[in-house]
């Protein structure tokens, strides 16, 4: 990770180097429990499961609470995010969605 300037302390995610995940890999179970990053790098919310397997897929992202407590689930389409693994094996996701933007989407219920 890098800063963005010696007066701001935030770090901000170097994704040159992590690797995009393959259509074959955007499985429910690589894909639950993955942070979401919004394009400035603020955590905008967690994968709590997926509904449909590859492209068609519908993301559930619970967003805001508080350890999970109090978060609201939406839903997105898979390909409004962008999936990637770190150096570390972690899976992760990035959109443009902001999290007050997802915030504002209807609740989704199973």
């Amino acid at each position: 990770m890098s800063y963005p300037d010696p007066n701001n302390r935030r770090k901000i995610m170097d994704h040159s180097n992590h690797i995009r995940l393959t259509v074959d890999e955007l499985r429910p179970s690589v894909l639950a429990g993955a942070t979401v990053y919004g394009a400035d790098d603020h955590k905008v919310g967690k994968v709590d499961h997926v509904h449909g397997i590859g492209t068609n897929s519908s993301v559930i992202i619970d967003v805001g609470g508080f350890l999970g407590i109090g978060a609201k689930p939406v839903a997105v389409s898979i390909s409004d995010l962008d999936f990637m693994r770190d150096e570390d094996g972690d899976v992760h996701a990035i959109t443009s969605w902001t999290k007050d933007q997802l915030k504002e989407m209807p609740e989704h219920r199973d």
